[in-house]
């Protein structure tokens, strides 16, 4: 804005007769960073693949940043579906699952990181499900994250960013109606205290259920957080979260007769629940932490991050029997009609404390200029499980009848145990226009069993990146990162830590004075010692596997009525890994019909596509595609929009598994939404 002593100069040469004088004024946007509000489907940068407020097209790694837009206007219920359109990422690898997202990338499977630490090392009995609504952003991390967070697969890191309090007043309180009954009320409150401390609370309740009988949806959180501001230099932001799920299982585990395969009475039912209405997978989330950041100058900043989290899980429910005749009826081989079915029946309590604190300095030797970090992280997790004897039973699939099972006590399986120590230093460089990022950790671990000695492991893991930029915006890049993640023992058995590494080829585009990015990546991944389950609750290592693919995408607004975002994956993965398609891809636009994102109406279509593929021996899945819907209006206070998931309301299977089950995927969702901004 122009100054008074300005505006004054301006006035006293005016001539006499004049009696208004242009004055330009100025104004200056709220610079973007790694975790404020991004407006629209492009986030410029991003912390999850440095641990710094770095730009993407500075990044010599594939990442892909889902921001809070995209979240809203695709209108997705569930982490999984979130993943649906981001590159690399496989997000229904197991089809319809309520007691878990089941994602793969690059075709293994990532560790998921709340706020940069760790959710959970143990199995999903030891998890609770996000849910989109508290989230900001997504950061899908591709490749290995080893060097910065020590227990990151070679598939990489989801890293999902919290909402935080904001010193701009933001209110809105919304309802959802939907397929299967959903109903559900939100909140999201946030707003100044005072010019030093800002509040935050978001919430929700929802009632339920889903495409599979007798397996409700329902959910229940409160999440508040407090952000202390007492300069410029310096930010404390506590935040906690309570989370109540009540569910089941809608993963049947159905063989691939009756489902990709032809049986004596057709294909059973997508609805069809072979368990017993008293089946449930409830589980309950209670944590607090704080994130902590201060500046001593403009070259030199720490930063503190601690959670506590404590996780109960109680799952009671059914599964097809496969075991006897893989893929088939062993139960009934020729009527085809009565399935056996097992029952697990366990409870499960997790409570982990994780930290992490780093120190970053900017400096420059000669030409070279530098972004070190120096840090040093922990994490413990403590899990107690208690099992009931599983029972075997048998139902007429096709004809259901319940209340065929007892109830039989549970008792208490050695508790589990594990540790995690990692000190880690890199080096982002910048020299004319190259860029080079290094970098080096080591890690000790120790896991263990109750009643037996603790094993140790330790590993040092490295990184490098080398980048060009260019005045066009094209950013080729190669890097090599290697990862070493410590496995939590699952039941009474103890793993190997699991160990990988990669080396990318990339190419970043942005074009100047557009808001578009191009990504284009090669890889190979390797890895060994990955847990391999044929069966329910058995699990044994394999030895070296390898991926290649080459994924491409682009996102972004075209002009000021469209938004787009579009992704290509192909993946050769090797033949002992889980079964992952060879061709995946995805197209999303909104058109607008005003100029501006909060006024008017907004449609928008997508499409996800995947081609056939097989895992090992299993049956061959065929290719699907599914489309999505949306129809919003906007006004200055209210949005109404209408979402359909899969609008043709295909029937199709996700996944088989060469043990003999297969998934059913999603079938049509439909959400009309109602949210009022005040």
């Amino acid at each position: 804005m122009a100054s008074a002593s300005t505006a004054q100069t301006a006035t006293e040469a005016a001539p006499a007769e004049a009696t208004l004088q242009e004055v330009n004024v100025k104004s200056q946007a709220v610079r973007e960073t790694a975790t404020t509000p991004v407006i629209g489907y492009r986030a410029r940068r991003a912390t999850t693949a440095t641990k710094t407020d770095t730009p993407l097209a500075e990044t010599p790694q594939s990442v892909t940043v889902i921001t809070r837009d995209q979240m809203t206007e695709q209108g997705m219920a569930n982490l999984q579906d979130v993943l649906g359109y981001a590159a690399g990422v496989r997000s229904d690898a197991y089809g319809l699952d309520s007691r878990t997202d089941s994602v793969k990338v690059r075709g293994s499977d990532p560790d998921t990181y709340l706020n940069g630490l760790r959710d959970s090392f143990g199995y999903y009995t030891s998890t609770v499900r996000p849910d989109p609504y508290t989230l900001e952003r997504i950061e899908v991390l591709r490749g290995p994250a080893g060097m910065l967070f020590g227990a990151g697969t070679a598939a990489g890191v989801v890293n999902l960013v919290g909402k935080q309090p904001q010193f701009e007043p933001q209110r809105e309180v919304g309802l959802q109606l939907g397929s299967f009954n959903r109903k559900q009320a939100q909140f999201d409150l946030t707003g100044p205290i005072n010019d030093q401390l800002a509040w935050r609370l978001v919430g929700l309740a929802r009632k339920s259920g889903t495409q599979v009988d007798h397996v409700p949806d329902d959910r229940a959180l409160l999440m508040p957080s407090l952000t202390w501001r007492p300069s410029a230099d310096t930010q404390f932001t506590v935040d906690a979260l309570w989370q109540s799920d009540k569910t089941g299982s809608t993963a049947q585990f159905f063989p691939w007769i009756g489902t990709v395969l032809p049986s004596a009475h057709g294909r059973l039912p997508t609805r069809r629940f072979i368990g017993e209405p008293s089946d449930r997978y409830d589980s309950e989330r209670r944590h607090i932490g704080w994130r902590f950041e201060h500046a001593f100058n403009d070259q030199w900043r720490v930063r503190h991050n601690l959670r506590y989290s404590h996780n109960q899980n109680v799952g009671v429910y059914h599964w097809a029997d496969f075991s006897t005749l893989v893929g088939g009826w062993g139960a009934d081989p020729i009527g085809q009609r009565v399935i056996g079915r097992k029952l697990s029946d366990t409870a499960t309590k997790t409570r982990m404390l994780l930290l992490d604190q780093h120190l970053q300095g900017r400096f420059s030797t000669g030409a070279l200029q530098h972004t070190v970090l120096a840090g040093i992280d922990h994490a413990r997790q403590d899990e107690q499980t208690w099992r009931a004897v599983r029972r075997p039973s048998t139902i007429d699939a096709w004809n259901p009848v319940y209340g065929r099972t007892t109830e039989v006590p549970r008792t208490r399986s050695p508790d589990t145990r594990q540790r995690n120590t990692g000190v880690y230093l890199q080096d982002q460089i910048q020299w004319q226009n190259w860029i080079f990022v290094a970098g080096l950790r080591h890690d000790r671990t120790t896991a263990g069993v109750q009643g037996k000695p603790d094993d140790t492991v330790s590993a040092t893991t490295h990184r490098f990146g080398a980048m060009v930029t260019t005045p066009s915006g094209w950013n080729p890049y190669l890097s090599y990162a290697e990862s070493f993640t410590p496995q939590a023992p699952r039941g009474s058995v103890s793993f190997k830590p699991l160990r990988g590494r990669l080396w990318e080829l990339g190419l970043k585009y942005e074009p100047p004075g557009q808001a578009l990015a191009f990504n284009a990546a090669l890889y190979d991944v390797q890895e060994k010692n990955r847990i391999q389950s044929p069966q329910p609750d058995v699990y044994n290592q394999l030895g070296k596997t390898r991926t290649r693919g080459l994924e491409l995408e682009a996102r972004g607004a075209v002009g000021r009525h469209l938004d787009v975002l579009g992704h290509y994956n192909y993946t050769d993965a090797d033949a002992q890994l889980s079964g992952v398609p060879k061709h995946q891809a995805t197209a999303w636009g909104v058109y607008r019909f005003s100029t501006s994102r909060r006024l008017g109406w907004s449609v928008g279509a997508g499409v996800r596509w995947m081609s056939a593929f097989r895992e090992r021996t299993g049956p061959r899945v065929p290719a699907v595609a599914l489309v999505d819907l949306m129809l919003a209006y906007d006004t200055e206070h209210w949005r109404v929009a209408l979402n359909v998931a899969n609008a043709t309301d295909k029937a199709y299977v996700a996944t088989c598994l060469s043990r003999g089950d297969c998934w059913w995927g999603a079938r049509r969702n439909v959400v009309l939404s109602a949210t009022y901004r005040f």
